[in-house]
């Protein structure tokens, strides 16, 4: 794959996005069976911090490429019931080649809710299914 991609991916550190949620039942750790309890789920803030990094790369990327996600590092840190909302931040750190590190937060009204970092990878999308699919 590599020459597919030169060493300038056409993305610079500095980019970035944020993506807002109002928490609702199905964003819980009940609905999402990754907890027992009415709070917006782990999962659920992973989710919402990989849409804002896909979200800083929007019209930045060649045509045929993608980015997948290949790390997350990520403290959640405040429970948040249903009916607040949060804001995710995304904000490419490095270019790594084809690797991109972004720096992620989750923030709601009452502090910080999740921080960490999220790598993602650029591929070209049709050979990545292919590949996926043999």
């Amino acid at each position: 794959m590599g020459s597919s991609y030169p060493n300038d991916v056409g993305v610079l550190p500095g980019l970035g996005a944020t993506v807002d949620l109002t928490v609702k039942e199905g964003d819980t750790a009940e609905a999402l069976r990754s907890g027992d309890v009415p709070m917006l789920a782990t999962p659920r803030v992973v989710a919402l911090a990989e849409e804002a990094t896909v979200a800083a790369l929007a019209g930045h990327l060649e045509a045929k490429a993608t980015t997948v996600g290949q790390r997350v590092q990520l403290d959640h840190l405040l429970p948040i019931p249903v009916g607040h909302s949060v804001r995710a931040e995304a904000k490419l750190e490095s270019v790594e080649g084809r690797r991109l590190v972004f720096t992620v937060s989750v923030n709601s009204d009452r502090g910080l809710v999740a921080v960490g970092k999220i790598t993602r990878v650029i591929v070209n999308r049709d050979r990545f299914i292919q590949k996926a699919n043999e």
